[in-house]
Order: C-alpha cells, then structure tokens, then sequence
C-alpha cells in the first residue's frame, strides 16, 4: 500500500528571528534620522547637521554590532545680516547714549520737585460714616396687635343626655315555649280517643274471628296493618293539634313583646326628637360665639398683616439707601486709585524709557523652521515569520487529518466479504484525497479516490472508495447484486492496496 504522510513545518529558530526583528528596527531608527535631520538655508542664516561618529551597538541576544550614526547641527548667520547688524547696533548705542543723557537731565529735574506734595490734590477717599448711620439699622420689631382669641367665653362643654324609655324586651313566653301546654291539650285528645280506639280493635279481632280469619293468616295481617295505620293517622293528627294550640299561644306571646318594643322605641324616638331640638338650639348659639370670635381672630390677623409691610417697607428703603451709600463709597475710592496710578505712572515712564535706551539692542537669532518628523513603521519581522510558521503548521495538520481519514476509510474495507460501494447508493459525497494503487513493473501507475459520503437513510458519515473507481483499477474486485455494485474487500486490500 502506498500513500504520502507530509513532513511538519520547521519551527523558526527565536535567536535568528530575534535577531532579524532587532535588525529591521535598527535599520529603520537610521533611515528615519537621515529623513529628519535636513539642512535649512534661510535670509538670517543657515542650520547644518552632519554625521560626525558613530556608536557601536552590539546585539546582546546575537551578537551582532550595528554602527548607529551621531548627529551634530550647527546654526550660522549670514555674513550680510552680521554686518548690517553690527552696523546697526553701533549707531542705537550711540543714538541712545545721546537719548539717555537729554532723558537723565530731564529726570533730575522731574525728581527735585516734590511729589509727596503734588499728592495732597488726590481726590478724597470714602467716608466710612455713610456705611454705619445708625438710621439705616433695620426695623426688627413692630407694634403689638394683641392675642388672638383662643376660647368662647361662656361656653361649656357639657355632656346632653335624654330621658330613658325603657329596656327593649329580648324574649316572650315561658322557659319550655309552651311546651307544656302542648302536652296538655296532646293529653286531653289521647284521653279522649284512646278507649274509643281500643273499642274499635276489639270489634275488628272479633269481626276477624266471625270470618274464620285466624292470627298469622295473611288477610289478618293486612286487616290488622290496615287498622295501626288509621290508628297512627289518629295520634298524629293530635300531634298536630297540640302544634297548632303551641304555635298559637307563641304568636300571640310575640305579639305582646312586640307591642312593648314597639311602644319603647316610640318613646325613645320622642325623648331623642326632645334632645335633638335642645342640641340644635344650643349649636346655634355655638356658632354665634365662634363666628364673633374668628371675627375677632381674622382682625388681629390683618392688623399683624399691616404691621408687618410697614416694618418691610421701611427696611427696604433703608437698605435701599445703605446701597446707594456703599455705591458712593466705592465710586470715591475708585477715583482716588485712578489718579494715583496715574501719578505713579507719570513718575515711573521717564524711569523707563532711560533704562531702556541704556540697555541698547541685542543681536537677532536666526529663525528657523521646525525640523520635520517622518515617522518609518516599523516591519514586523518576528510576526511575519511566526505567521508563516503558523500558516504552515494548520496545513500540515489539515494534510495530515484527511491522510487519517483515508487510512481509517480504507482499514473500513479489512476482512473478508463484500460491501455495498456503488455510488448510486450514497449522498453528501466529498473527495478527501487519493491512494496510489499497487501495480506491476509494466503497468502504469494508478491513483484510486477516497471520499467521504453518508449511506442514503443514514447520516452516519463514511469514509472510502467508490465501486465505479475500484472497477476501473480491477474488474475482479467489483461483484453486482440485486443491480448495486459491492466491493470484494480482501481482492480490495490485497490485490490493489497491498495491505492484507
């Protein structure tokens, strides 16, 4: 069996890429000097530089040395603006030795006058006596207008009551809700019918016996049911009557009670209606203290209201007038520091302008303009190779998955027996790659494709060859059944692949 396993990519050596990395820096650190040390040629003069050494720098990492070039600039005048200036410069040290000497003669005269005199003109400064009258204080109390009404005199607060009409009646009639009169009234009718009963139970045994009806016959039994149930219609129509006398004396005992409670709450209501109207008479007069005294309240109210904007009003015209004073105390300061810088400018000028011609002029500098600042990017040797390693590592991890792939695909095809391979059978049909089959020394060499597909009715995925391809290698290799071309996998393996 022949296939190919691809070599793995050699790692970078780090020192060498290191190396490389500190090499392309240094070389781009050099190019952008040259690119921004230019020479400048102006009116006023020129601005040179020039590599005048080296420094040796050496690699700690490789060893390597690396001459950096040393920068020095040099700034000259030009000789025409030299003399012009040195010319220029004699005639203003004479021109302001002339100047300062008329300006000190006139200095001396200036200062043997008297200043400190000349200062009793200033104007005068403000009068703290208009920031403290005492007739600006403000107003901080105002006439009293009294208390305000808290009670109602002659008022008293009493508790009113009513005249009592009486307890409600909560019950009516005896303890055993006459009870016992019903038992009394069931009682008399028992009496009263009990022997006429048994009269006629007698009467209906005998008639029975007269009819030859013997005991425990069955028409003696229906005639003795027939008469107990007349007889149990008896008692309980007298049950009824004694709940009829009971419900009566009951109602009638209710009618009673409910006569009483009737007349006590007509009481009740004429004793409330009686209290009521007293209450109502004395709410009235109530209302008429309590209106006389919020009539009272609402006047010292407004007294206070009024005492209170007179003594607002006569603090805001005096703060108004504190305001107008502290205005003019200001105003008058102000003029007087006014004037005095003044005079203190008038004196300090001449002092001035003889220092100034004293000094003289200086040499004028060269201008120049701003030096430029190329800015080189630096390549980034180390990534670059690291990247390229990287690129390399991900192929051979790829080659060396879909040589895994063919291999477990093919190992798929080990033992004996045949294996459906058409491809009519499969779908989602993918070639990974291809397998050199084996072949005599006269025999061209043949490549047979491996894929990768899934069985139709299956997602399970499946790596190997097709029918069709192993048929055009080997004939023998490939048998037919049921129309669907089979694989015969130890001719596969052994014959073409080499492998069994």
């Amino acid at each position: 069996m022949s296939w190919f396993f691809p070599d793995p990519p050699t790692p970078p050596n780090p020192i060498l890429t290191a190396g490389a990395q500190t090499a392309s820096n240094i070389g781009t650190a050099i190019t952008g000097s040259y690119l921004n040390n230019y020479n400048q040629q102006t009116p006023q003069g020129n601005l040179s530089y020039d590599a005048t050494s080296t420094y040796n720098y050496t690699d700690p990492l490789t060893g390597q040395v690396y001459q950096v070039p040393r920068w020095t600039a040099t700034q000259t005048p030009a000789n025409a603006i030299q003399g012009e200036t040195n010319v220029n410069n004699d005639w203003a040290r004479r021109n302001t030795s002339v100047a300062a000497n008329l300006s000190s003669q006139q200095l001396m005269d200036y200062f043997n006058q008297n200043f400190t005199k000349s200062l009793d003109a200033a104007p005068g400064a403000g009068d703290l006596s208009w920031l403290s009258d005492p007739n600006l204080d403000p107003q901080q109390y105002f006439n009293d207008v009294g208390q305000q009404q808290r009670d109602l005199p002659g008022w008293e607060y009493g508790e009113q009551t009513f005249d009592d009409a009486g307890n409600i009646r909560r019950g009516y009639g005896p303890a055993d809700d006459f009870s016992s009169d019903r038992k009394r009234v069931e009682e008399s009718l028992f009496q009263r019918m009990d022997p006429q009963m048994k009269q006629d139970r007698a009467r209906l045994e005998q008639q029975l016996a007269d009819q030859g009806i013997q005991p425990g016959t069955e028409a003696y039994d229906r005639a003795i049911d027939a008469a107990n149930r007349q007889t149990t219609d008896a008692r309980l129509a007298v049950t009824e009557k004694g709940g009829a006398e009971q419900q009566r004396m009951m109602d009638m005992a209710a009618q009673e009670a409910g006569f009483e409670n009737a007349a006590q709450k007509q009481a009740y209501d004429q004793a409330l209606g009686r209290g009521t109207f007293k209450n109502q008479s004395r709410l009235e007069d109530f209302q008429k203290i309590l209106q006389t005294g919020n009539f009272r309240n609402q006047a010292q109210k407004d007294a206070f209201t009024q005492e209170v904007s007179k003594a607002q009003f006569t603090n805001a015209a005096k703060a108004q007038q504190l305001a107008k004073n502290s205005g003019v105390f200001s105003a008058a300061n102000t003029q007087r520091d006014k004037w005095l810088q003044e005079q203190y400018a008038k004196r300090a000028q001449p002092i001035s302008e003889i220092s100034a011609l004293q000094s003289g002029s200086q040499l004028q500098v060269p201008n120049f303009a701003a030096g430029g600042n190329s800015n080189i990017a630096n390549t980034d040797v180390a990534g670059i190779i690291n990247a390229n390693f990287g690129q390399n590592l991900d192929i051979y991890k790829q080659q060396t998955s879909n040589v895994n792939n063919i291999v477990g695909g093919l190992f798929g095809l080990a033992g004996a027996g045949v294996k459906a391979s058409d491809r009519r059978v499969k779908k989602n049909i993918h070639k990974l790659g291809s397998v050199f089959a084996a072949k005599r020394h006269d025999e061209p060499k043949k490549k047979l494709p491996i894929y990768s597909y899934e069985y139709k009715g299956s997602d399970e995925p499946q790596i190997g060859p097709m029918a069709q391809d192993v048929e055009r290698i080997d004939p023998q290799a490939v048998t037919t059944i049921g129309g669907i071309k089979h694989l015969r996998k130890k001719r596969v393996m052994g014959d073409i692949l080499k492998a069994a």
